[in-house]
């Protein structure tokens, strides 16, 4: 469908080969991850990955295309997009609300299965003044770090922009690793009653949100060294603030709700 000679305000996209090798990928990991599992063979698993990385990479262009250099996302879609990211950040918060419902529900009322005591016997939970603490600080540090970049980028101030989003992309990646060290150091596993499954899965999907943040503000740092974004148009940017502000929330309630009080 032609996009440009329209006498309306919206985005028409034209057609794309990206949603149907999206699908593709998709349904490709989602069966490597099974035959990993059952066959502890990673090969499909790994075909589905780079469908899945190469659809995201070329849809993400045509996007930045369509947006920056072809003018299509006027003021009436651009607000459309921050409708639709919001709704998105609103789902991620009803997602997370489920780990904390079942988290609170087997803590609250710990069953006869768990020796009606929580942690449950032979659980030794992480001291959360030790490396929790630490990430604590780290992920509220990313949020001052990003909101300098945002402030900046509206100021247009290019220098300040690039060590703003430079810094929360190196205090990301530095969250990242030392949830990997504590999962490495860990004393319980995922299979150790429903509190070791109710904490790897809410911390691990939290560490997957926080990987996929790093790589949202990383690409938008090198769209801001590539000039694409100005003071009136860098939603992608502002898009990627949000959702790391949202990290960033959902992580405080989890260091006081699972390693402080459920400790």
């Amino acid at each position: 469908m032609l996009t440009t000679h329209s006498n309306h305000p919206f985005h028409m996209v034209d057609y794309s080969p990206w949603p149907l090798t999206g699908a593709i990928g998709a349904m490709v990991m989602v069966s490597g991850l099974a035959k990993w599992f059952h066959m502890y063979n990673i090969n499909l698993l790994i075909i589905g990955m780079m469908i899945t990385i190469l659809t995201m990479i070329q849809w993400w262009r045509d996007v930045i295309r369509e947006g920056t250099f072809q003018g299509l996302h006027t003021k009436f879609v651009s607000m459309g997009l921050r409708w639709g990211m919001i709704l998105f950040i609103t789902s991620e918060v009803l997602f997370f609300m489920s780990f904390f419902w079942a988290f609170f529900s087997s803590s609250l009322a710990p069953t006869i299965e768990l020796g009606m005591m929580w942690p449950p016997m032979g659980i030794q939970p992480f001291n959360p003044m030790q490396i929790p603490l630490l990430n604590t600080a780290i992920l509220l540090a990313s949020g001052v770090t990003v909101t300098w970049a945002h402030h900046s980028i509206m100021e247009s101030n290019h220098s300040q922009t690039t060590q703003g989003l430079f810094f929360t992309v190196l205090l990301g990646m530095y969250f990242t690793m030392l949830q990997m060290y504590e999962y490495w150091e860990a004393p319980f596993t995922i299979a150790d009653a429903v509190y070791g499954s109710t904490f790897f899965v809410a911390t691990g999907f939290h560490g997957l949100h926080v990987i996929i943040g790093t790589l949202f503000l990383f690409t938008c740092l090198i769209r801001h060294l590539m000039n694409q974004f100005s003071p009136n148009h860098h939603f992608g940017f502002e898009a990627a603030a949000w959702y790391w502000h949202f990290v960033d929330v959902v992580w405080l309630f989890l260091y006081l709700s699972i390693y402080w009080w459920g400790s």
